[in-house]
């Protein structure tokens, strides 16, 4: 079976070759960076995982090719997150129900952000007529680093029953992943846990977990959407947000054009730092999940004023 099919890019189109990790025998499909990372790190040398989102792309408005799809019926295991990418959703529920783990089917969720953070935009994830993706949850349950060793531990379990001769390696890594993680969780913890703000004002809506877990308040100028732009209403609003909190940074993201930040962050007189989301990685990079999630902490951790 084959899952290196070719890669399907942004809205704004374009073709490529599939960014797959070589490995085993056992196919394993994954939505975007965050899920293909725990797909390696738990599969081990015992899968071959291949990405349906380009290295450094924005992953919200993927749009898949015939052969993507049919990558996805023909995995062994298709691992997304429910609520991030319409197109992705749609190909699994029809060809790949029985084969995939929705990785916020894994975890307890929070609501989707709603009202003033959420502005103008009432729809979660989408903003072209058929191409919706409704759920009630915020769908970026990676940015918590608890949730992610859950997800580890129910992809091994997933990854051993559809490969038996294997289980004991997926079990395994997949322990050992969940404890990485959860010594990151308390390195956030312990990091986040005594600082002079707990506002964070962020790009888009992407750390309401974070923020949840570590006990921080989002701001965000665009809702879970990040290509929705605020209107001037908006951004006087947040203005007046960020000086009441008495925030000092603006964050920026790695994958999305900064402009509408730094116009918020000179109207309140304040700074920009990069917050990522870690929705992708560069190619040749050097980065992961962990390096990305730990260089945020340092961020926020400056930003904040931690002691």
């Amino acid at each position: 079976m084959t899952v290196a099919g070719l890669l399907g890019l942004t809205a704004c189109g374009g073709s490529g070759t599939a960014e797959g990790a070589g490995g085993g025998g056992t196919e394993v499909v994954a939505s975007f960076y965050p899920m293909a990372w725990l797909a390696e790190q738990v599969g081990g040398p015992d899968v071959s995982v291949a990405t349906l989102t380009e290295p450094g792309a924005e992953p919200h408005d993927l749009e898949l090719t015939p052969r993507q799809i049919a990558d996805i019926g023909e995995a062994d295991l298709t691992v997304y997150v429910k609520g991030v990418q319409p197109a992705v959703d749609k190909a699994v529920e029809q060809h790949a129900k029985d084969t995939s783990l929705d990785a916020a089917a894994a975890v307890p969720t929070l609501p989707a952000p709603s009202g003033a953070d959420e502005h103008e935009h009432g729809e979660e994830h989408g903003h072209e007529e058929g191409r919706e993706s409704k759920v009630s949850y915020d769908p970026h349950v990676w940015l918590d680093p608890g949730r992610m060793a859950t997800i580890a531990t129910a992809l091994g379990d997933r990854l051993a029953g559809a490969d038996a001769a294997h289980a004991a390696g997926y079990k395994a890594r997949a322990q050992s992943t969940a404890a990485r993680l959860k010594q990151l969780d308390q390195t956030f913890r312990d990091g986040l846990k005594s600082c002079e703000r707990d506002t964070i004002v962020t790009a888009h809506a992407a750390f309401g977990y974070l923020a949840d877990r570590y006990g921080l308040t989002q701001v965000s100028i665009a809702g879970v959407d990040p290509s929705a732009e605020p209107s001037p209403a908006r951004l006087s609003e947040l203005t007046r947000r960020i000086r009441s909190a008495g925030a000092t940074t603006v964050f920026t993201e790695t994958l999305v054009s900064p402009k509408v930040a730094q116009t918020l962050a000179r109207e309140a007189g304040v700074r920009t730092a990069v917050l990522d989301p870690v929705e992708g990685v560069a190619k040749g990079s050097g980065d992961d999940y962990m390096s990305i999630m730990r260089r945020n902490l340092d961020t926020l951790r400056s930003a904040l004023e931690c002691s």
